[in-house]
């Protein structure tokens, strides 16, 4: 297992990076980044789309494009850099892309033109703060040779936060993610070191919008994240691109020593049957056939080679946790501008999961692990957290009480029950 990466500057001072941020352009503005042959019909579809979320459209809304009142509320709030998540709608979706489910035939064109000016614009978003944005970019899985050549061209143009991977819920008509037809993609981002990132709410399918829907929506949509996990780990993508890294964010971290232990159980259980003697017959000899070969490592040790968690405002009982998990696999986040993420209380936040534990081992949850893994310069970050970081002496105190106003679920009573 890898040391987790902290602060070598040993300032007074955590450098805290949010593996967790979310931003994107005003509607309009996306037109200079799409191809002119696309304008007449972005006129067309803006004119007549109405967007569908309040915080998109309130006072607040340009936290997701404003370089210069972001930079300033993350200092505020103790961060010093970001990794950068999709928010606002691209040209011709209906919601944001995160939700949006996988466009039909008819539709791909004009939704991969939308991504695509995505892209470009978070790559100017990036620039204009230089090493502290690193960009996740998005692709479809509709067509795998076009998201193979989008990665390689937002790696040129500077996009560090890695490939948005979407999900393939239910429905979707594409092939599962443990389908050898996006072998292409694993390949390139394994080439390139591009983390490949899966964030909640991608893979999750379309439910309605009754009452109980949106409950099963909340009680479900992590658990349908998850399962790119064992869809990559039974599929055999880490045997075949040993480089390949996933990230699974803000869908908790609590889950995964129990997660692990049960897909380490079913592939102890599966090989094992495939192997016994005159055990061709029996049904888990038939479920493990092939297997071994197929995947080759144990899930947990695929885990501890090429995974990693955006443990988004982390809780009390996930940080006790992070032996199990590894501490070297943890990266914290705020979810910023989003009303559940701890935004303007991230140090309350941080000193919720974190007080009393070793500096080092703070250090690198809350900055130190996501440098590692998307580039960050901690050197140069470590002289921006010296004038705005959270200190030592302030993390290591106990939270006695949430602050006034907090809306995330990291100060909710009763977090220590979700199963998954």
């Amino acid at each position: 297992m890898s040391e987790p990466m902290s602060d070598p500057t040993h300032q007074d001072r955590y450098t805290v990076i949010s593996a967790d941020c979310h931003a994107g352009a005003d509607l309009l503005d996306y037109r200079p980044y799409l191809e002119s042959r696309h304008h007449e019909a972005f006129d067309e579809w803006a004119a007549t789309y109405v967007n569908p979320y309040e915080d998109l459209l309130a006072d607040t809304a340009d936290r997701n494009w404003n370089s210069d009142r972001r930079i300033a509320e993350l200092e505020e709030d103790g961060i010093v850099a970001e990794v950068v998540f999709p928010n606002t709608i691209p040209p011709f979706f209906p919601s944001a892309s995160l939700m949006a489910p996988a466009p039909t035939r008819e539709e791909f064109e004009l939704r991969w033109a939308g991504l695509r000016a995505h892209n470009r614009w978070l790559a100017d978003f990036c620039a204009a703060a230089p090493g502290r944005r690193a960009g996740v970019f998005q692709i479809l899985l509709n067509d795998v040779g076009r998201a193979v050549a989008e990665i390689r061209g937002a790696v040129e143009a500077g996009l560090t936060g890695g490939l948005m991977l979407p999900g393939t819920p239910p429905g979707s008509g594409l092939p599962e993610l443990y389908s050898r037809a996006y072998d292409p993609i694993w390949a390139v981002c394994a080439e390139l070191g591009v983390p490949v990132n899966h964030h909640a709410g991608s893979a999750s399918p379309l439910l309605g919008e009754e009452p109980a829907a949106r409950a099963v929506f909340m009680v479900e949509t992590t658990w349908f994240s998850h399962r790119a996990l064992w869809h990559l780990v039974f599929g055999g993508a880490f045997r075949r691109h040993p480089g390949l890294r996933l990230v699974l964010t803000e869908q908790g971290s609590g889950w995964i020593p129990g997660v692990l232990d049960m897909l380490d159980y079913y592939h102890s259980r599966l090989v094992a049957a495939e192997m016994r003697t005159g055990a061709a017959d029996t049904a888990e000899s038939k479920f493990g056939a092939g297997l071994a070969d197929a995947m080759g490592k144990g899930p947990s040790e695929v885990w501890r080679e090429n995974c990693f968690v955006g443990a988004s405002f982390m809780r009390p009982h996930e940080a006790a946790l992070r032996d199990r998990i590894g501490l070297d696999k943890i990266m914290w986040g705020s979810d910023y501008p989003h009303d559940e993420g701890t935004y303007p209380h991230s140090r309350e936040g941080l000193r919720r999961a974190y007080a009393g534990l070793p500096r080092d081992e703070i250090a690198a949850m809350a900055g130190g692990n996501a440098a590692g893994v998307y580039g960050f310069d901690l050197e140069r970050l470590g002289r921006i957290a010296a004038r705005v970081g959270p200190t030592v002496q302030e993390l290591d105190e106990p939270l006695k009480e949430a602050p006034a106003g907090a809306t995330s679920p990291v100060f909710a009573p009763g977090g220590s029950v979700r199963v998954w």
